[in-house]
């Protein structure tokens, strides 16, 4: 049987294929990759949801091409976002991108009629100007009052391609409208935005089957015979099955334009201790929940290679970084500062002078700047993770994009003190690709999946290789953030 996996980020998106060989193991082939990026319309960034569907259409030809005549698809995409549907069934508009600036008060605003603190105990989400929540809080109530059902990127992808819509959980709990104890939607926090759950299609499991692909809808394609599957359709929920983990003393790091530091857990965490350091609960598959933290991760390093006009490539940058001095400045990369800048370079520049430190200029100065800073983050994140839910760690796995970059790695490995694992770096599509085989039979358990993974990938260790300088600058940046 054929599988494919949609698997689109913020950046980019690519088709990949896998299939079951006889020792029950897979092989990844890229049917297709393109581009992704949100666009100004009007002053507001949108993403542009007619060329994501365009390129998945041209995915399915070249997979038909290529021999592909029948396949499960399941697809994948970030979280919080979403379209608006009329009566209908149309689109009101271009889904708006969570880099929009359109919230950036919205937090304080809700604060006023309903605590944070509240907010949190009941959904186990993490505080960010970006989440559904407060997305909707900023809606036009005009469009609002014409709307009939909200439909998650990933979703509203899926409906555009069979005419069915649902409501993915692990994709849905991002939105911070979900009550973490009663698995439902909240009311109260419904009745704060003026909406009740008719809103929201039924909520489904991952794993379901979605319905067939609408070759009809779409004439001008030569189209493969293709069932949806709703997989995890959030990324890092993706990424984390898509993790080639062996029992129970590991943390990951889903790394890509965020970083996203976690661990797997049965039972969510909404303390007072989690809520002030900022963790989120996200569901996850077979009943988990991924309890993460957030981190502003490759975003940072993509908007310094974007403004040197591609000039170096990151492995170059990641080259540089190791030639400079570490520790010449301490940044707090999560800084909402850093979220959407109109020059990255100058944000960190100005950052660096306010705070009196050193300035970074050269690309490497700057690449190390953030290297070293990361690591230092994903150090205090990890000693938070470890405090709050009383496990001990002695490995942690880099996934994603960014498990590429060996240089990152080893200073996590060195800063963090302990034994990273990296890769895959196609841990999301992987993952996406797990869930449906899962769901068609062909792995049982999310434990056998991730045996097939680590029997199907390269996997590299770095052992860590801890000093007293970094020892020295751990407890600086730890003074630094308070």
């Amino acid at each position: 049987m054929n599988y494919l996996a949609i698997d689109i980020g913020a950046s980019s998106g690519r088709l990949i294929h896998a299939n079951l060989n006889e020792l029950g193991n897979f092989e990844l082939q890229e049917v297709h990759r393109f581009k992704n990026g949100f666009e100004k319309v009007d002053g507001v960034a949108k993403w542009p949801l007619t060329h994501l569907v365009t390129e998945i259409l041209k995915g399915f030809e070249k997979a038909k091409q290529q021999g592909i005549t029948e396949c499960y698809v399941g697809i994948d995409t970030w979280g919080v976002d979403y379209g608006l549907l009329d009566a209908d069934g149309n689109l009101l508009e271009a889904p708006t991108s969570y880099r929009d600036d359109r919230t950036k008060e919205a937090i304080a605003h809700f604060d006023q009629k309903m605590p944070l603190d509240k907010l949190y105990q009941k959904t186990g989400i993490q505080l960010q100007p970006f989440n559904t929540v407060f997305q909707l809080l900023v809606e036009e109530k005009e469009t609002l009052a014409n709307v009939h059902r909200l439909l998650l990127m990933p979703d509203l992808l899926g409906y555009l391609f069979t005419g069915k819509a649902v409501t993915e959980k692990t994709n849905a709990s991002t939105m911070q409208l979900l009550n973490l104890k009663m698995r439902k939607w909240d009311p109260d926090i419904l009745a704060v935005l003026g909406i009740d759950d008719t809103l929201f299609p039924r909520i489904t499991e991952p794993g379901q089957i979605l319905g067939e692909l609408q070759t009809e809808q779409f004439p001008k394609y030569d189209l493969p015979k293709a069932t949806f599957i709703t997989i995890a359709s959030h990324d890092t929920a993706s990424a984390v099955v898509g993790t080639p983990a062996t029992g129970k003393d590991w943390a990951y790091i889903s790394s890509g334009t965020w970083s996203l530091m976690g661990v797997e857990i049965p039972e969510g965490i909404s303390t007072k201790e989690a809520f002030d350091a900022n963790f989120t609960n996200e569901w996850g598959v077979q009943g988990t929940i991924r309890f993460l933290k957030n981190i502003m991760g490759m975003w940072l390093i993509q908007e310094v290679a974007r403004l040197q006009d591609g000039a170096y490539s990151f492995a170059e940058l990641a080259e540089m970084a190791a030639q400079e001095a570490p520790f010449q400045q301490l940044i707090n990369v999560n800084d909402p500062r850093f979220l959407n800048p109109k020059n990255m370079i100058q944000e960190l520049q100005d950052y660096c002078k306010e705070t009196n430190q050193t300035i970074p200029q050269t690309p490497g100065q700057l690449a190390r700047c953030i290297y070293d800073n990361l690591a230092l983050c994903y150090a205090v994140e990890l000693e938070n993770l470890a405090r709050i839910t009383g496990k001990e760690f002695h490995k942690l796995h880099i996934v994603g994009g960014g498990s590429n970059n060996t240089f990152l790695n080893q200073l996590t490995a060195d800063i963090c003190n302990i034994e990273v694992e990296a890769g895959p770096d196609e841990a999301t599509a992987i993952g996406n690709l797990m869930v449906q085989m899962i769901a068609t039979k062909g792995y049982g358990t999310l434990q056998l999946a991730r045996e097939a993974i680590r029997d199907s990938v390269s996997l590299t260790t770095f052992h860590p290789r801890h000093t007293e300088e970094m020892t020295q600058a751990l407890a600086r940046y730890k003074e630094f953030l308070i």
